[in-house]
């Protein structure tokens, strides 16, 4: 995660199902279904004004260490976070057993 998004809050916007992050007056979002302890991942939108600049990175990696720190398993369905993944497999370590199998 570059540098410039560590500071920045991930917001649970519980009413609406979805992970933001707010950066320079756009929100880009992760949106999430809960099931008992598993989160599962659906869809990632970055407004296109933010597009290229690392922001659907950032709000992954955050949403990720959100998911940890709350000691829940991931559930990936959006296709931006299984690519994320791809790149990055240590954090493979949050996927569900259910997924595992898979």
């Amino acid at each position: 995660m570059q540098e410039q998004y560590k500071a920045l809050p991930l917001v649970n916007n519980k009413e609406q199902q979805r992970f933001e992050l707010e950066v320079d007056g756009y929100t880009a979002f992760i949106e999430y279904k809960e099931s008992g302890k598993q989160v599962i991942l659906i869809h990632t939108e970055v407004p296109e004004e933010l597009e290229g600049k690392g922001v659907g990175t950032a709000i992954v990696e955050k949403t990720l260490e959100h998911i940890e720190s709350n000691q829940q398993t991931l559930v990936p369905l959006c296709p931006f976070v299984i690519a994320f993944l791809k790149r990055h497999p240590d954090w493979n370590r949050l996927l569900s057993d259910s997924v595992k199998k898979d």
